[in-house]
């Protein structure tokens, strides 16, 4: 096994370093290359490892379903609505201030975004339930 040593600089390195193009001819011949840097405290010193993937472990295997599809159009409904309620500066002060109320009680959500998240999911689900 061979074993390599970064450069200071670059202590850790991780996510994809090379990606498989799809859109290519060449698709099936390419390799995508995946780095993780595990952060467990033990006593070994080999927190870096490397991982080659090629196209057919990366390409999906079943046909997407209907409700996959649905959860995705709720994912982007939602997430438009986010970031259009963050820009509103009509709904900023009030938005900020039921946040700060809430952010420190048990169950409290931690940041706004997810704040926002939260009440543009349950308008969402409201809007599309009944």
């Amino acid at each position: 096994m061979a074993i390599s040593r970064l450069n200071p600089m670059f202590s850790s390195v991780s996510g994809a370093l090379t990606k498989i193009n799809k859109k290519s001819p060449h698709a099936g011949d390419q390799k995508m290359l995946l780095c993780t840097h595990r952060t467990a405290a033990t006593t070994s010193t080999d927190c870096n490892r490397v991982y080659v993937r090629d196209l057919q472990s990366i390409t999906r295997s079943t046909p997407v379903t209907a409700d996959e599809i649905l959860q995705r159009q709720r994912f982007a409904s939602v997430s438009r609505a986010v970031a259009t309620r963050a820009k509103d500066l009509s709904r900023m002060g009030s938005d900020k201030a039921a946040f700060q109320e809430q952010k420190d009680t048990p169950g409290g959500l931690k940041t706004l975004k997810k704040y926002l998240w939260s009440l543009e999911m349950a308008t969402y689900d409201q809007a599309h339930q009944g």
